[in-house]
C-alpha cells in the first residue's frame, strides 16, 4: 500500500466521523436545537446512546437498524450520509493529495451532504451551512485560488497586476453575489406573477455558497445539472405519488447539491 492510498483510508476514515457530525445537524439543525446538548439520544426513548452503539455504520449494523433499548427502527440515512462522506472524503485526497485543496473540497463536500439531507427531510437550508458555508468558501478562494473566470477579470480592472489570490477573492464574491441576487429576483418575479413563493431563501443562501466555493461557470454548470435532475426526477416522483406539481414542495437544494458535486469534478482535472 502506497502513502497516498494510506492518506486516502485515513481520509476515508475521518469522513465517516464527520459524516456522522452531519447526521446530527441534520436531525437538530432545522429545529434550531443544539449539537453539542443534550447528548445523541433515541428519539422514541429518549435513551442516551453509548458510545459502543455510536460508532459510525458498524453500530448500525451491529444493532440490526433498530434501538438497543426500545427496539425501534434507525433511519437508514445514518449509515448512508457516513458512508457517502468517508467516500467522498477518501475519493479527494486519492485525487488532489493532501493539502489546502483537498481540506477545501472536503469541507464543500461535507457542507452539501448535510445540505441535500436536511431538504431532503425537512425542506430546510440552515444557516450554519449556507451562510457559513460562503463565508468559508470566500476565505478559501484566497487560499486554493478558483479557475480564471469572467468575474477574476474584474479584479483586473480594481487592482492592475493583482496576485492570483486576491483575483480568486473578488471572483468568489462577485459570483456568490450575482447568483444570489439573480435566483433572489426570479424567485420575486415568480412570486408576483404566481401569488405564492417559488424559491425560498435558503436556496438563494445555498447558491451564494455555491458560487463563492465554485465560481461563476463551475457554479452555473452545477446549477443547470441540479435543475435537469430536479425537473426530471422531481417531476417522475411527484407523478408516482399522484401529487399535484403546482402544490407539491420538491427538494431544490438536494438536486442544487449533487448538481454541485458533479460539476466540482471539473476542479480535480
Amino acid at each position: 500500500m502506497n502513502e497516498l492510498t494510506l492518506l486516502a483510508l485515513l481520509a476515508g476514515c475521518l469522513g465517516l466521523l464527520i459524516g456522522s457530525f452531519l447526521n446530527v445537524c441534520i436531525s437538530r439543525l432545522p429545529y434550531d436545537e443544539s449539537v453539542v446538548s443534550p447528548r445523541s439520544h433515541c428519539p422514541y426513548c429518549a435513551t442516551m446512546i453509548a458510545w459502543y452503539d455510536n460508532v459510525p455504520v458498524v453500530s448500525y449494523l451491529v444493532l440490526m437498524a433498530r434501538c438497543r433499548h426500545c427496539r425501534a427502527p434507525i433511519s437508514a440515512r445514518y449509515p448512508i450520509v457516513e458512508l457517502l462522506t468517508g467516500a467522498l472524503f477518501a475519493a479527494i485526497v486519492w485525487r488532489l493529495g493532501p493539502g489546502w485543496a483537498a481540506l477545501k473540497w472536503c469541507a464543500f463536500a461535507a457542507i452539501v451532504v448535510e445540505l441535500a439531507f436536511s431538504d431532503l427531510e425537512t425542506r430546510i437550508l440552515p444557516d450554519e451551512f449556507t451562510k457559513g458555508g460562503a463565508l468559508l468558501g470566500v476565505v478559501l478562494a484566497a487560499i486554493v485560488p478558483l479557475p480564471m473566470g469572467l468575474f477574476s477579470f474584474v479584479a483586473e480592472l480594481l487592482r492592475p497586476n493583482s496576485s492570483e489570490a486576491f483575483a480568486s477573492l473578488v471572483n468568489a464574491l462577485l459570483t456568490a453575489g450575482f447568483l444570489s441576487g439573480g435566483l433572489y429576483a426570479m424567485g420575486a418575479l415568480y412570486q408576483r406573477l404566481r401569488g405564492r413563493e417559488g424559491m425560498g431563501l435558503g436556496d438563494v443562501k445555498m447558491v451564494a455558497m455555491l458560487g463563492a466555493f465554485l465560481g461563476l461557470e463551475t457554479a452555473l454548470l452545477g446549477l443547470m445539472i441540479g435543475s435537469l435532475l430536479g425537473s426530471i426526477i422531481g417531476l417522475t416522483w411527484i407523478k408516482l405519488r399522484s401529487a399535484s406539481a403546482s402544490d407539491y414542495e420538491l427538494p431544490f437544494g438536494s438536486f442544487l447539491a449533487l448538481g454541485a458535486l458533479l460539476a466540482a469534478v471539473t476542479h480535480f482535472r
